[in-house]
């Protein structure tokens, strides 16, 4: 635990699945500190740029940099374990299934083998990858891989939680947006330090225009669970971050089955695009025998979001603002918000640690 004095006051700006989990990683550190989060959008909105609650959202890294974006990942499927294994999984809204990973180009052409090791650095993690045999993938697929079992996600579900536990922990919560890192240090003069997990804001805060940053469209659609069940997760793409991906997650406590998906770089649109919702639908029947035919789908809803992508990665640094306050960027996380979230978080806290001067062991 700290050693800082009691009270000391943080401030976390953003409320999505990155910035309520820094919150709680503080009060992990810091039992005793005044912490408060600041934001737009809470668990319950629906507005485009509030990336959390449209994601799809499952746990299969994509990082391949051997190096410390693995480690958050590694983090945070460590944490999502403890929760299942210790009975938690319907009341965050997280589930074990396995994930059947397709691909239309051969191994060591879709960018999922770790720099350095030439391997899939995480099979360990799910339980090892069987390879598909050739009359186990679909037409025109080359290279595909059961893994035996990773995690999906209730979104709805876990934010939720993930707000509760905030409350339960006497974190508070203040929905206000602010123009500007500065303004918010002027309304909290007293903060010892500022974690800054505005995603796509960031691009907009007038002292941070981070223009690395850019949304990243992303459309599903949410169908009901079809009466054969879907016993695993699927996946299809000619590499593991592609503008053609499909994918099909079931999700655990009644949350239906999201269909998907897109990446549509630099495309603020919020609106549906229908004819790509009957694409989607078609390539995750065909992926998908048990979601039957295309017009047999039971849509709930079209959905679109925007990730907050950012060239070179998420920034997780921190600076100095004039006065002395650090502030800890955590944002930037693109299509990998969910299964990075423990990890920058506690990464983020390290930070916040180092900058009062506190080396003490996490």
């Amino acid at each position: 635990m700290s050693s800082s004095k009691d009270g000391t006051p943080f401030v976390v700006l953003g409320a999505g699945v990155i910035g309520l989990s820094t919150a709680l990683a503080l009060r992990e550190t810091y039992p005793s500190s005044r912490i408060t989060v600041v934001a737009k959008h809470f668990p319950g909105d629906r507005a485009v740029d509030y990336a959390s609650p449209w994601a799809g959202a499952n746990w299969c890294s994509m990082a391949t940099d051997d190096g410390p974006l693995e480690g958050y990942d590694r983090v945070t499927f460590e944490r999502f374990a403890r929760m299942v294994d210790g009975g938690l999984g319907r009341v965050v809204g997280v589930g074990r299934m396995g994930l059947r990973a397709v691909f239309d180009a051969e191994r060591e052409e879709v960018g999922v083998l770790s720099r350095g090791t030439g391997r899939i650095w995480y099979e360990g993690l799910v339980g090892g990858g069987r390879v598909l045999g050739e009359h186990e993938l679909p037409p025109g697929a080359v290279f595909g891989v059961d893994f035996k079992s990773t995690f999906r996600l209730n979104t709805q579900v876990y934010l939720n939680w993930l707000q509760q536990q905030v409350i339960e922990n006497d974190i508070e919560t203040v929905r206000r947006h602010y123009p500007s890192i500065r303004a918010i240090l002027d309304d909290y003069p007293s903060t010892a330090a500022l974690v800054n997990c505005s995603a796509l804001g960031s691009l907009h805060l007038e002292d941070v225009k981070d223009t690395n940053l850019y949304p990243t469209r992303g459309q599903t659609i949410l169908v009901a669970e079809p009466k054969i069940p879907i016993e695993r997760m699927y996946l299809r793409t000619p590499k593991r971050v592609d503008p053609t991906v499909a994918y099909v997650f079931p999700r655990p406590n009644g949350g239906g089955v999201i269909l998907g998906g897109s990446r549509q770089d630099n495309d603020w649109s919020a609106e549906p695009d229908m004819a790509l919702a009957q694409t989607i639908m078609q390539r995750c029947c065909a992926l998908c025998p048990e979601l039957g035919k295309p017009e047999d789908l039971q849509v709930i809803s079209h959905n679109v979001g925007l990730r907050p992508s950012r060239t070179g990665g998420p920034r997780i640094e921190v600076e100095r603002w004039p006065g002395g306050t650090p502030v800890v960027h955590n944002y930037g996380h693109a299509g990998a918000g969910y299964q990075s979230s423990w990890g920058t978080a506690e990464r983020a806290v390290e930070l916040v640690r180092e900058a009062l001067g506190e080396r003490a062991k996490l």
